[in-house]
């Protein structure tokens, strides 16, 4: 049976050999699609209307993206198909490297991921900007967000407010397998929009893949013209197909057709890595259930969470310490911005972070630090089918390792529990509503990862 890789690769070759042939022969490019699959098909198309997958994979791949004056960059070009379709630093630094190896023969050599755009110099130099640190050494890419009425960036040189009315936050390029099996869904509702039961973009602030595309365009690709809306629905329909695994494809067909219950799609476990799945289903599957692993299960009242990735991470002030955190490396730790904030009693704090999360859609924030009821560093769960192939890991590529992922939510519990109020004990932490006894412990990191990487 072929893998998932190897079925996009196949996909891949097809299609772009169709487009190609159609623009050489002068061929409408529908006429060219129907040749590949009739025009209603949705045979082995996962529910998917096959032509318009064939029409989003080469739009998927497409640097030109005709009529939309783009700047030349396709998806795939950060959400690469032999990187798993994410980007990994390995990735962005070999691309790099391979540009600086072409540019000893031709000056004029480019590469549609380092754009002056993505550059960290790039608020001071613009379009001469050639700095790719957060590319080279995280692999994150510039969102710009405008800030809340309530929100106001420090200077960093004279710790005065600035004038500035937007910020750049760095975040990762998620993988596209198994988005047919997140975005919104029947779990706990969020109190405030957007997207209550989740969404697009690692802060779900986008409603479908629609617009989540749409957002990429314009942000990344810088396009001018705005696109058809078909040719929209096609990359969506494009990567609806994408699984990381033919298991996993098995689960989004028996979702798509009612099934229930649902298959338990697990290959068959070792000793180890069953017992990775007892940890697993008591420590994890509160916030990562359902066929997605991404919907937070009731009774637990969050939606989204911040589980302490961003820069800089709490710092217990008790000796000895109750919990210690990893440390952010310098590379990622430059990132992080001051932040004025007007609370809504018209108390004004600060408050320094990489990334507010999706407080900066909301201006939602409480006087309490880490309180867990606002918006304060906040974002979506993310999907865990296949995570054993998209290393590194967290909303900016903190981890390298899934063993890292596991040690950062061991120090996480034991936080959560040093900072609960008396009496109060979070319903992601316990069984009975008394007991702190979800927690993985250090003795079951090697049985958790051995199971994370059969998903």
């Amino acid at each position: 049976m072929k893998s998932a890789k190897q079925i996009v690769v196949a996909l891949i070759v097809s299609a772009s050999v169709a487009g190609a042939g159609a623009a050489l022969a002068g061929e409408p490019l529908d006429e060219a699609v129907a040749k590949v699959r009739p025009a209603d098909s949705t045979d082995r198309c996962g529910g998917e209307n096959c032509a318009s997958v064939v029409r989003g994979l080469i739009g998927f791949l497409d640097h030109r993206l005709q009529g939309l004056d783009a700047n030349g960059r396709s998806c795939a070009d950060c959400h690469m198909p032999r990187d798993n379709f994410q980007l990994s630093p390995a990735s962005a630094e070999e691309r790099f490297q391979f540009l600086q190896w072409r540019r000893t023969w031709n000056p004029r050599a480019s590469d549609p991921l380092f754009l002056p755009l993505d550059a960290d110099d790039f608020r001071t130099n613009g379009e001469l900007a050639s700095d790719f640190s957060n590319l080279r050494e995280n692999g994150l890419v510039r969102v710009t967000m405008p800030l809340p009425a309530n929100f106001r960036l420090i200077d960093p040189a004279t710790n005065a407010v600035s004038s500035e009315t937007t910020v750049d936050v760095w975040r990762a390029v998620p993988s596209v397998f198994n988005v047919k099996l997140t975005g919104s869904d029947s779990g706990v509702a969020w109190p405030r929009g957007p997207n209550v039961t989740g969404g697009y973009q690692l802060d779900g602030r986008k409603a479908n893949l629609q617009d989540q595309a749409l957002g990429a365009l314009v942000a990344h690709a810088q396009i001018v013209n705005a696109p058809a809306p078909r040719f929209l629905d096609d990359l969506a329909a494009f990567q609806n197909v994408l699984f990381s695994s033919q298991r996993v494809r098995v689960l989004s067909d028996a979702v798509r057709n009612g099934v229930s219950p649902l298959p338990d799609i697990d290959p068959p476990l070792t000793a180890l890595e069953a017992q990775g799945k007892v940890v697993f289903t008591r420590a994890c599957a509160q916030c990562h259930g359902g066929p997605g692993q991404s919907t937070t299960q009731v009774p637990l009242l969050q939606r989204f969470h911040d589980i302490n990735a961003e820069c800089p991470r709490p710092v217990d002030t008790v000796v000895p310490a109750r919990w210690n955190f990893a440390p952010c490396p310098a590379r990622l730790a430059r990132n992080a911005r001051t932040y004025e904030i007007t609370l809504a009693n018209g108390t004004v704090v600060r408050r320094t972070t990489t990334d507010p999360g999706r407080a900066l859609l909301t201006g939602f924030v409480l006087a309490a630090a880490l309180n867990p009821n606002d918006d304060w560093g906040k974002l979506d769960v993310n999907g865990l089918r296949g995570i054993g192939k998209t290393a590194p890991y967290f909303h900016n590529n903190s981890a390298d390792t899934l063993e890292q992922v596991v040690d950062h939510y061991i120090e996480f519990f034991k936080r959560v529990e040093a900072v609960a109020p008396p009496g109060v004990v979070p319903g992601f932490t316990t069984t009975d509503g008394v007991h702190f006894d979800r927690h993985p412990l250090s003795e079951h990191r090697d049985a958790l990862v051995a199971y994370l990487c059969k998903l």
